[in-house]
């Protein structure tokens, strides 16, 4: 029984769900109201716009390689871009937005596959350069200013829809549904995993490793798109670097849930609950008055916390 206990306790997820409980705690004592039901609800909100963004991040580092999408914050507000402009508050614009905006994603996404396995650009970079040029063509496009507007319809995300959980909760719920099947129940997912765990090994088993790498990050383009439209959704409308402040975020949400940086192991689930740990963190960091660019600060501690226990892991798997 102790046995099972100290197997479980060592869970990421695990670790994860004490950690956020904790930091609740904290949160109360410190302002009390902090861990009730409608802030609980609130931070939900603000983890599910990281948490269906980390989704793509999270393919995208399991296929290994070093493989980190910079590109994401600027794919989230080109597609709040696109989709506000396409809406124009109107409903019956919102099929042809939503379909715009996740074909213009996904294409993103795919360039930036193709940089990677076809021109051997390595990821970091190529997808660094990539948010350049999106960045650079939103403030040419929006001139600086606010531009677009959500359709009622997806504002109406953030309203409760059941069991007092607005209907973006539910979103980020089936996202997560859908990653735990494509990743344990499909080709795709299960030639990520292999890919991540050994490239070499994988393409003499016949993976069809360029292909499922590219892939991955198109679907980071894709999910980016899609935090893009929640983020719209949420606020009503969209400025340039509105997604900026989820890049860092999403790749440290991942490695808190357990993936390795060296990719070929963890699991969205993990992902999920370091986005609540994070949302959690950052809202005890804003009650204790901490502005934005020391938030940042902690947030590139842990990032680089992380790094220097995955230089450590990697040396052990090597």
């Amino acid at each position: 029984m102790l046995a099972r206990l100290r197997a479980f306790l060592g869970r990421p997820l695990a670790i994860e769900a004490i950690a956020i409980l904790a930091l609740l705690a904290v949160g109360e004592a410190l302002s009390p109201g902090f861990a009730s039901p409608r802030q609980i609800v609130n931070q939900l909100i603000i983890a599910a716009l990281l948490g269906v963004v980390a989704a793509g991040q999270n393919l995208v580092i399991l296929c290994g390689q070093e493989g980190i999408d910079l590109s994401v914050g600027g794919i989230i507000s080109f597609g709040a871009f696109l989709g506000g402009n396409l809406m124009q508050q109107n409903d019956a614009n919102l099929p042809l937005a939503l379909a715009s905006v996740l074909a213009a994603t996904f294409l993103i996404g795919l360039m930036n596959g193709a940089g990677v396995t076809l021109l051997r650009i390595p990821p970091l970079v190529m997808t660094l350069g990539m948010l350049g040029v999106v960045n650079g063509l939103l403030v040419v496009l929006t001139r600086g200013w606010p531009s677009g507007r959500a359709a009622p319809l997806l504002v109406e995300i953030v309203q409760p829809l059941a069991l007092g959980l607005p209907g973006i909760v539910f979103i980020w719920l089936a996202v997560g549904v859908l990653m735990a099947l494509a990743l344990r129940r499909t080709t795709f997912g299960l030639n990520v995993y292999a890919i991540g765990a050994n490239e070499e090994a994988a393409r003499l088993a016949g993976v069809p490793v360029r292909r499922t790498r590219m892939l991955a990050f198109a679907l980071s383009g894709l999910f980016s798109g899609i935090s893009g439209l929640l983020l719209l959704g949420y606020t009503g409308n969209v400025f340039v670097g509105a997604g900026d402040q989820y890049m860092l975020p999403s790749i440290i949400a991942v490695v808190i849930g357990g993936t390795s940086l060296a990719g070929g192991s963890g699991a969205y689930w993990g992902t999920m609950a370091g986005a609540v740990f994070l949302v959690v963190l950052q809202s005890i960091l804003t009650t204790l008055n901490i502005p934005p660019f020391g938030r940042q600060i902690i947030y590139g501690v842990v990032l680089l916390a992380l790094m220097l226990f995955y230089g450590r892991q990697r040396r052990l798997r090597g």
